[in-house]
Formats: structure tokens, sequence, C-alpha cells
């Protein structure tokens, strides 16, 4: 669940090391597990030979007490015996192994399906002029089209909000221009260089994403934010204090770990850590999806408007919040419907307009 969090962060050296602490102590572990799995497997191979040997003791008290059984029906039923309770026992393991292995296979060979040339991947990425979609067409299933057909340029610098109702292609267009995805159609390009040539280490110098699920590692709060790496103080008490975690630190310390994936958080205080997060990378280009969905309206307008007031940042918000006072500060609105950008302009200018941004406006008051 926190690959992409990884990926966006460049934080693979500093997780690497993590994960290696904590395999040492889950191979420990395992350790003892085979112990205990030899042990269960010594008794159960025990029961099975005394199992054995009593039915062959039994065998033998009724052939020489004459109770129908002859010397050469015993070893015969003791030879099949074996037949019968290796595999009954040897079952379950091959079920499992099966079961695992076919999942496997389909893991890998949807890796190997999307994976995509790394030869290919030789361009920096900059972004001083403009991200431009053409043409953007994308479909999940191959049949139903998530996004149709998009064409539209954000420039440098400037904000932008994505409304319309759910299911319309408004996580997966960012999810396109952070490529989280591939397989579609079209070009995304930044600053004319198609994003399917774009390294990914450059790409995550440039883009920062804060996305509606949250991944919060076992850790404390301040290396939630800084995603391990050192920052000065003032860097990080200013965009502890922009996403409003100044509260949430006060109460509990920096230091208090989170749990595994936020286990001792809110859906509103991890949120509040994955917009710190995103703030403090200081990328040319900020994709919010749903940002402000799990936190309450006061701390909400504040974080919109700390996001709307940075300074040569491009922002693509994806938002549900119909909010006059905050759509009014972003550069242009895009309507989607269907998987396609009906509508785009000012808040003044749609709303004007009365098309379909009106009636989703005039429903959500």
């Amino acid at each position: 669940m926190g690959f992409s969090v990884v990926k966006s962060f460049k934080a693979e050296e500093r997780i690497a090391k993590i994960v290696g602490e904590s395999n040492e102590n889950l191979e420990s572990s395992k350790r003892k597990r085979n112990v205990n799995k030899d042990i269960t497997s010594s008794i159960g191979s025990f029961a099975g030979a005394s199992t054995q040997i009593g039915v062959f003791l039994v065998g033998a008290w009724m052939c020489l007490k004459g109770r129908g059984i002859t010397p050469g029906m015993l070893f015969v039923f003791t030879n099949l015996l074996n037949f019968i309770i290796g595999p009954i026992a040897q079952l379950p393991g091959v079920l499992a192994k099966r079961k695992a292995a076919l999942s496997l296979m389909e893991k890998m060979e949807k890796a190997l399906m999307e994976e995509r040339e790394t030869e290919n991947l030789v361009e920096d990425c900059t972004l001083e002029r403009s991200v431009q979609i053409n043409h953007l067409t994308y479909s999940y299933d191959g049949k139903k089209k998530v996004l149709d057909d998009l064409s539209f340029k954000f420039d440098q610098g400037k904000s932008y909000a994505i409304v319309g109702a759910s299911g319309c292609g408004k996580s997966t267009l960012l999810q396109l221009l952070l490529a989280g995805m591939s397989g579609y159609e079209g070009s995304i390009c930044y600053d004319g260089t198609n994003l399917r040539r774009i390294k990914p280490e450059s790409l995550y110098d440039t883009v920062s994403t804060i996305q509606q699920n949250v991944f919060v590692f076992n850790a404390s709060i301040r290396d939630n934010v800084t995603m391990f790496k050192e920052f000065a103080k003032e860097e990080v008490d200013r965009v502890i204090d922009m996403a409003g975690l100044r509260e949430l630190i006060r109460e509990k310390g920096e230091d208090y770990l989170c749990g595994e994936n936020g286990s001792g958080l809110s859906g509103g205080e991890k949120q509040r850590i994955s917009i710190a997060r995103a703030l403090l990378h200081n990328a040319k280009l900020l994709l919010v999806d749903e940002a402000t969905a799990a936190l309450d309206a006061e701390t909400s307008s504040r974080v919109i408007k700390a996001i709307l007031e940075l300074k040569d940042v491009t922002r693509i918000v994806v938002t549900h919040d119909l909010d006059a006072g905050s759509l009014q500060k972003y550069d242009s609105i895009l309507t989607l419907k269907n998987g396609k950008i009906i509508e785009d302009g000012s808040f003044d200018v749609l709303m004007k307009n009365k098309g379909y941004f009106y009636s989703l406006y005039t429903v959500a008051q």
C-alpha cells in the first residue's frame, strides 16, 4: 500500500534499511515457527507410525485367533495403508502451494504486461512552461472508457480545480499525470517531453501528490512528514502549521509512533500528515486528490488556502467541496462528465454560463 508513497518521495534507500531491520525480526520469528513446525511434524509422524503399528498388531491378533484374517491379507492391508495415509497427509500442503503459485503467476503476468521499456526512459523532467495532455484516453477493462479524448494545457504556476460526479475520471487523470498507470492512448507532456520517455526519479523530483487514501508508516509523526530525510526545523514547522498538525504534535509529540498504516491516528490526522509531507517536498507540480475529505470545515479551508497560496507551483486539485469561497480562488475549473472535459473556466464564468457546473454547484448547496 505504501509503494506509491515511497516512490513519489524517493525514499527507497531509507525504507530499504527499515524493511531490512523488520526482515531480521521476521526471520527470527520464522526460525521459531520452523522449530515448532518440525516438532508438530514429528508428533504427526509418530502418531501415523503408531496407527500403523496398532493396525498391524490388531491384524496379527485377529490372524492368530482365526478371526477371518490371513497373514497375506495382513501384509497387503498394511502396505496399502501407507498409500492412503501418505497422500492424505500431503494433500493440504499441495493445495496451499498450488493456490499460492497461481496467485504469484497472475501477479507476474500482470507486472510483465505493464512493464515500461526502461531503455526509453532517458529524459529529465522539467516544468517551466506547462503540462499538456493530448487526446488522452484510458480504460481499465479495455471496454468502458474512464477518460475519453481529453486535451488540456495546465500552465506553470496556476491552480486548477477538477470537479464532477463520482466515477467521471478525476482520480484516474491524476494517476496518469504521475505515471501511476500505463496503457493509455494519447500523450502527456511535461514542457513538451513525453511522459513515456521521462525517468521516474526525475519525475518524482518534479511532482508531489496528496492522495485520498493515505499511507502512514509505523514511525514517528516527524519521520512520516519528512519521509526519513533531514530538514531544517523551520521548514518542518512551517508545513506542520500549514497542514494543521500543530495541535496533534502538541498533544502527542513529534516522536509519537503512528502504528501500522497509521492505526494510532484518526483519518483526519493521517490526512494532515500526508498534506504536510507533500508541502515539504517543494515540487513544481502538486497533485491533490480529495485532500480535505476527512478534515473539518475550518481545517479544510485553511489547508486549501495554504495550497492555493503556494508560489511557482502548478496545483491540480480534485475536489468534491463546491464551496464558492474556495472555487473562486482557482485560475480555472475543469468539469468532467463521463470521462470528458465538458467545461472549463473561472468560477464566475462557469456560473454565468449556467451549464453542467452550474447544475452541480446548485445541487450541492
